[in-house]
């Protein structure tokens, strides 16, 4: 299974805290659905431990910590996931998956507004709700889609794996979570 603390990446001008150039050159295998799943498990337990930036930016890419309400269990769900920040700041997730056929069930869960009227979002510096938008169609995804693709290139190729528009996810910061 791939290691995702010694994937290796290049950057390209990346400062300390999330400098201008988010420029990504994909140097690792994809690894399949059930090592991403596994993958992502790990790094929400290390998440949930450290503030370290080893946890947090891994791969050249920073992440959040997103918690879902399940749309049939009702149960609370955490996934880790790389963001890229478009134009105005916010951070974008992408639904990928790889390329899966389906979408992720945290994309599935987003878009039930009744269970996930707005989502918690941990980063590495505090908490936030998001007032998400999911993005699946339409020029402004579009602009987004191709902003994106200049920095992270292989997500071109996990579209090409699948027949559905793989969907970008806005994470607005609309409230601060205060312990």
């Amino acid at each position: 299974m791939p290691n995702p603390g010694g994937l290796a990446a290049t950057v390209a001008g990346m400062a300390e805290n999330e400098g201008s150039s988010q420029k990504v050159q994909m140097e690792w295998e994809t690894p399949s659905h059930d090592e991403i799943i596994e993958i992502s498990r790990g790094h929400v337990a290390g998440m949930e431990m450290t503030d370290d930036d080893a946890v947090w930016c891994v791969a050249g890419m920073h992440h959040v910590l997103l918690h879902t309400i399940g749309r049939r269990s009702g149960n609370e769900h955490k996934v880790a996931l790389p963001y890229w920040r478009d134009l105005d700041g916010h951070r974008i997730v992408i639904g990928s998956f790889a390329g899966a056929t389906k979408d992720p069930s945290w994309v599935l869960n987003l878009r039930d507004r009744d269970a996930n009227p707005r989502v918690k979002v941990r980063v590495q510096d505090g908490m936030f709700w998001s007032e998400h938008e999911v993005l699946d169609a339409g020029p402004e995804r579009d602009a987004l889609w191709a902003a994106m693709l200049e920095d992270r290139a292989w997500y071109a190729d996990y579209q090409a794996k699948t027949d559905r528009v793989i969907p970008l996810v806005r994470l607005t910061e609309t409230e601060a979570i205060v312990d």
